[in-house]
């Protein structure tokens, strides 16, 4: 009961008081069913976690599969609480079968499972081994869906182009996660390289007609350039003094972009940016004179969805190079000095390591991965203004990296579609949108406080026998 009155506390402000523009002025709308229905299930969650906790699994599990059959079966007033009611019953069903499982467990070791005390003891000693052996198979099995994607029944315009955002987030958590997760760099500016590629592919491509497949290395590598010219400054800098200098870096590059007019145009912003071509065929349905159409040329019905998944397409190959370089890179001297770099500075000097050199080959890594994001995004919107790189930005693409875990690869991936994925699923239900996006990232930080995926594996490991000092 002190579960619920809390959540009514919370959720009458937030979910049953609406402001809403009426002809007579702002007005007050009221809508406390869809907060009792919030509370209710609130109720039902904490009272199938006291369950769990007492050893009454099978209630649990019966009432959450009820619940996920409600939410299934009946109406609801609007998506985002059939959508609560179907994942609660889910999570609440498999939380219970998860006690059963764990009861079953410690019955059959028996003492050996009082050992283990730590929680993170834990996580090495069975969390390792299976994440070990399921993330290949999970990120093969993430990439053929992905292929498959653009020829399922249910893939629509909506879902292609929400598939497309969310790998240009990817592209962007893998470049953070090189200055983040590898190298230990705290980064709250990371948006102004990616600025900075969507820009660049804008200017030269309205002014020097040049096409996105030229524009792309050339917009990563001026991306690259100004991370050099941001990793100068911060080099002796760490922590908390690293990151502020890498926000008010971040809004530098915003201002400019707003007061730089004859460049940039302002506020007003870039629009008419051309779109990539395949093999030089536009996918317009009437191309300009001398250019062949896409459609024409394959002998094919006109449809605006054929740009969508080429797009896609694009972007798949382009976060798939991405992560490829990336996995091999790791394996090398630099990759190893990053890590060394995380884990111990003043350490990574005694061997002899230049750590301004390491600082600045993951800055302009990082950024030029940021850059070649930032172009895609500029031919998928074809239209960018400085509105397009807050301060949120950052902070969406960090807690991408943090809550998939640092330095976790397809960590990154499953983080982006459930941090973009579904809040940009929920756009239609505007007032519940962010609300579910900050209760979603609350959730993730209880349940997985170290990330997703939080076990990384060792770029190099020292065999046991000669760790012992064996042959």
């Amino acid at each position: 009961m002190i579960t619920a009155a809390v959540a009514a506390a919370l959720m009458i402000p937030l979910i049953g008081l609406h402001a809403k523009t009426h002809v007579t002025g702002l007005v007050i709308e009221t809508r406390f069913g869809d907060v009792a229905i919030a509370v209710g299930l609130v109720f039902l969650g904490r009272y199938a976690l006291v369950l769990t906790q007492r050893a009454m699994a099978w209630p649990a599990i019966v009432g959450g599969i009820a619940s996920a059959a409600a939410g299934w079966m009946f109406p609801f007033p609007n998506r985002l609480l059939q959508t609560l009611c179907i994942a609660g019953g889910v999570v609440v069903a498999v939380w219970g079968v998860r006690a059963i499982v764990k009861a079953s467990r410690l019955q059959s070791r028996g003492a050996r499972e009082d050992k283990i005390t730590d929680s993170a003891a834990a996580e090495r000693q069975s969390g390792a081994p299976l994440l070990q052996r399921v993330s290949p198979w999970l990120g093969a099995a993430l990439v053929v869906f992905a292929i498959a994607l653009p020829l399922m029944p249910f893939a629509d315009r909506r879902l292609l182009d929400l598939a497309t955002l969310i790998m240009i987030y990817v592209m962007l958590g893998w470049g953070l996660n090189i200055v983040v997760g590898l190298a230990g760099l705290l980064d709250l500016g990371y948006v102004a390289f990616y600025a900075v590629g969507a820009y660049s592919f804008a200017l030269l491509a309205q002014n020097f007609d040049m096409s996105f497949w030229v524009c792309l290395p050339i917009a990563g590598l001026m991306a690259a350039f100004l991370g050099v010219l941001l990793g100068f400054p911060v080099l002796r800098l760490r922590g908390d003094y690293l990151a502020i200098v890498t926000l008010g870096f971040g809004e530098m590059i915003r201002i400019i972009l707003i007061n730089w007019v004859p460049v940039t145009r302002g506020p007003d912003g870039i629009s008419g940016i051309p779109k990539p071509s395949f093999f030089g065929l536009s996918f317009s349905r009437r191309p300009p004179e001398g250019v062949e159409s896409f459609h024409q040329y394959f002998d094919l019905s006109y449809s605006s969805t054929h740009r969508i998944i080429f797009l896609f397409y694009v972007v798949l190959v382009l976060a798939l190079l991405i992560n490829a370089f990336i996995l091999r890179i790791r394996k090398l001297p630099i990759g190893r000095a990053w890590e060394a770099l995380r884990e111990d500075e003043i350490a990574c000097r005694a061997l002899g390591l230049n750590p301004t050199n390491i600082k600045l080959s993951a800055f302009a890594l990082g950024a030029m991965f940021g850059g070649m994001a930032g172009t895609v995004f500029a031919t998928r919107q074809s239209f960018i203004s400085p509105e397009s790189f807050t301060f949120i930005e950052s902070a969406i693409i960090l807690a991408v990296v943090v809550l998939g875990g640092m330095g976790s690869q397809i960590g990154v991936v499953i983080a982006a579609i459930v941090l973009i994925g579904l809040p940009e699923w929920f756009r239609e239900i505007q007032e519940y949108r962010m609300l579910a996006f900050g209760a979603l990232m609350v959730l993730i930080m209880i349940w997985r406080p170290r990330g997703l995926l939080s076990y990384r594996v060792p770029t190099i490991t020292l065999r046991p026998d000669r760790a012992a000092g064996g042959p």
